[in-house]
This record gives C-alpha cells, structure tokens and sequence, in this order.
C-alpha cells in the first residue's frame, strides 16, 4: 500500500486492520481450543502484524514487507519509548516462530508456546489501540 490517503480513507484502513486484529486473535483462541499450535501461532503473529499496521496507517508511515513493518515499529515507536520494548520483542519473536513455521520443515509449536503467546499478543493489541486512541 504506498499510495497516499485522504483522512477518511486513512481511518477507515485503520479501523479495517484493527477489525482482522481481532479476528486473528479470535481464530487463534479457535485453533487452539483444537490443538493446532502451528496455525495458532501463525494467527497470533497476523494480529498483531495487522495491529502494527493500522498504527503505522496512522502516522503516515509506509512499509512494503513483514519485515519493514518490524522495522519501521521498532524505529517509529518501540525505539521512542512509545510502544514498551517487551512489545517489541513479542512481535519480532512472532514474526519468528511464523516464518520458520510457514517455511521451514519439522517445525512444531506446542500448547505452552501458545498459552505464553497468546496474552503478549492480545497485550501488544491492547497497547496499539491505546496508541490510537491518542492520536
């Protein structure tokens, strides 16, 4: 997405991505009610990546990667003080476990990996939206 966008259309992506933050979060609870860890994990990681971009929206900032979304977090917000740097850690080690789980073999998470994952995304969503809201 690296056109530029008018407030409403602004808001409204903002809102949009904010809206499949909560449903990541909702399919990862399903998931793992069901015992698949890997695609819990995987739902987590995509919440809060969609989190982080409707803050990025927000302020203007433009990425074109997974990667630059990490990176542009970690500079505009985790490195200002703004987004508390255990937040940061908790996206870039689900952005972790997501890669490897999508692209490497015999990668398995477990029911703890998820019971641990599980609060810090929804804490790291939390934060975002409080974020947010001062804007």
């Amino acid at each position: 997405m690296n056109e530029i966008l008018d407030e409403q259309s602004r808001a409204s992506l903002v809102l949009y991505r904010l809206k499949r933050a909560d449903e990541a979060i909702a399919e990862a609870r399903l998931l793992a009610g069901e015992g698949y860890y890997n695609a819990t994990m995987n739902r987590l990681y995509y919440a809060c990546f969609y989190a982080a971009l409707a803050l990025l929206v927000a302020n203007g900032i433009v990425t074109a990667s997974h990667a630059g979304v990490k990176t542009m977090l970690g500079l505009h917000f985790v490195s200002k003080g703004l987004l508390d740097i255990q937040h940061g850690k908790t996206f870039s080690r689900l952005f972790e476990i997501r890669h490897t789980g999508d692209y490497d073999d015999f990668v398995y998470c477990d029911k703890e990996m998820s019971e641990e994952y599980t609060p810090k995304a929804e804490a790291f969503i939390s934060r975002i939206k409080e974020l947010l809201e001062d804007k």
